[in-house]
């Protein structure tokens, strides 16, 4: 089935890691690559061109599949990309070992999965960080599931929070690509600092993204880290005591410019404290998509037959984003502002706080 959008839909749409919620998949739903033994079933993935060991959604994507394997005891089959024109031939490498399933990780991987997914209909497949696109449409396909996030969720969290640490009363985010999935971060950031000044009667300032615009300081891509660490030295010249670098791996580069400063920083997709311990004092806290958590779901569904191409929504209420704990710098947090973030969240669950974003679909 396709369902016609607008360019400008599409923009809030096609590479999205986005909103609402995930419902529990159907029992007795199609199964193509379904097989009635454990061992005999075939979990696989490809990367895109920031390999697995990228300490951001790549590694948090093989981490749930190696799960899988441990925990279900599926056989596995993986293949690393180093550069786009190696998703087809990573995807093709895959189906030539007869895997049951196969998850792409990351909005670049649209076109290869999505078609081989038609091309393959005795095949399940998946695609983490975006839903299926094709000339300006959304496609949804019976053997290919979505896995996305709403992060403004969880970003609002972590605006409120880093507008509460900040002691210059300027913080600060940049992203990889100007893309929905990377916006959206910035979008519920946006809005956590809002509402704390608006709590607070403070004016504590973001820079590098403005919301009403959609508009900010972007990389170019997701593995410059010297341009990540030359965009927050300019931030941190403009006063920012607290960067979010929403850019994957670049955020490395973050981590450079901020050590020695008094400088903070939010980590994202990953919990950063623990994928970076030499550098967990200064990280503040992480907004973290569970991407382990749904490829392990995913692979679950599709080995117990009841794989449904029903996207994977990510939220508060269903534990797919959070932001993680304070770790090191829990005692900068006051029991106030944590009590607050608490309530906050419960609001954001029942539905009393709605996080919009243009980046929802």
């Amino acid at each position: 089935m396709v369902r016609k959008y607008s360019p400008a839909a599409l923009a809030a749409i096609g590479a999205l890691a986005l909103a609402g919620c995930a419902a529990a998949p159907e029992s007795g739903s199609d199964n193509a690559g379904g097989a009635s033994n454990d061992k005999e079933f075939k979990a696989c993935m490809v990367s895109d061109q920031g390999g697995f060991d990228d300490k951001s959604f790549n590694e948090s994507g093989m981490i749930g599949l190696q799960r899988a394997e441990k925990e279900l005891g599926v056989t596995l089959g993986q293949t690393e990309s180093k550069s786009p024109a190696d998703f087809k031939p990573n995807v093709d490498t895959l189906l030539a070992q007869k895997c049951n399933l196969i998850i792409g990780v990351g909005f670049m991987l649209n076109d290869a999965i999505r078609d081989a997914a038609k091309a393959n209909p005795d095949v399940e497949f998946a695609l983490v960080d975006s839903r299926f696109t094709e000339d300006n449409d959304v496609v949804e396909l019976k053997n290919a599931k979505p896995i996305v996030f709403n992060t403004a969720e969880a970003a609002y969290l972590a605006g409120y929070v880093s507008a509460a640490v900040s002691k210059s009363g300027t913080v600060s985010a940049y992203g990889g690509m100007q893309i929905p999935s990377v916006n959206i971060f910035m979008d519920g950031f946006a809005d956590g600092i809002a509402k704390y000044n608006e709590d607070s009667g403070k004016t504590v300032k973001l820079i590098g993204w403005d919301k009403d615009a959609q508009n900010g300081s972007f990389v170019g891509n997701f593995e410059d880290q010297s341009k990540g660490k030359q965009l927050t030295e300019q931030q941190i010249s403009q006063g920012s005591d607290i960067v979010m670098p929403v850019a994957g791996p670049v955020g490395k580069g973050t981590l450079s410019a901020a050590e020695g400063k008094n400088v903070l920083v939010v980590g994202v997709d990953s919990d950063w404290a623990e994928m970076y311990p030499d550098s967990s004092s200064m990280i503040l806290t992480s907004v973290v998509k569970k991407i382990d958590q749904a490829v392990f779901d995913t692979v679950k569904e599709a080995r117990d037959g009841k794989f449904t191409s029903e996207a994977y929504v990510g939220d508060l209420e269903n534990q797919g984003v959070d932001i993680a704990p304070f770790h090191d710098l829990d005692a900068q947090v006051t029991a106030e502002i944590k009590d607050k973030v608490k309530s906050l969240k419960e609001d954001i669950i029942a539905g009393k706080i709605k996080v919009e974003s243009k980046n929802n679909p």
